[in-house]
């Protein structure tokens, strides 16, 4: 299933990454709009894989996998590489961080209720965060080298805090339903020592 068109958008995900990162040290105004056409293709792949897996019914196990990881390190990168280039200034710092500690605390629930057979559906405000995010992102990344009318960066600065509002809230609403289940979880067998319990 690697080669199926799906899995294969994923994958060019993860492969956008150092081009990325490169334009970042190849910066130039030509540079920019290049990281914005990448990003905004990654944006589109994340769309379109998962439509047309459904679609088409490949929807698999490694593109369960992959699909979620894939946007976490596309949007990490991101952020951290704005935040390393100065793109971004030191308030800009802390929605960049929110929306990584959500990632990383949403990503440890998922597989915590993995383990105990539970899934953690997407709502639909997570949506609009991802919505928002995707498009915070690109006009960070274009920055100063849009037309000299359009204020890139703020308008970039302002998508990304409303990102991070959501994130947070949303964030907030998988603990809560995470924490309900780990609640409802059996103990293991005090002998047992089980991935959770390192």
């Amino acid at each position: 299933m690697v080669s199926s068109l799906p899995n294969l958008l994923t994958l060019f995900r993860i492969v956008a990454i150092p081009l990325l990162v490169a334009t970042f040290y190849l910066d130039s105004p030509t540079m920019r709009w290049i990281a914005l056409g990448l990003f905004s293709l990654a944006g589109i792949s994340d769309f379109l894989d998962g439509w047309l897996a459904r679609r088409w019914q490949q929807v698999s196990s490694l593109g369960r996998f992959l699909d979620p990881i894939a946007d976490k390190l596309l949007v990490a990168s991101v952020l951290m590489m704005l935040v390393a280039f100065h793109r971004i200034d030191a308030w800009g710092v802390l929605p960049a961080l929110v929306i990584l500690c959500r990632e990383i605390l949403v990503s440890g629930l998922r597989e915590f209720l993995a383990e105990a057979k539970v899934g953690l559906p997407v709502t639909n405000l997570a949506k609009w965060k991802t919505a928002v995010q995707m498009v915070a992102l690109p006009v960070l990344l274009v920055g100063s080298a849009a037309p000299s009318w359009l204020p890139a960066e703020h308008i970039g600065m302002a998508l990304l805090w409303i990102a991070a509002f959501l994130t947070a809230v949303t964030g907030w609403d998988y603990l809560r339903a995470g924490l309900h289940h780990m609640d409802q979880t059996p103990k293991h067998d005090k002998n047992t020592v089980g991935a959770t319990e390192i």
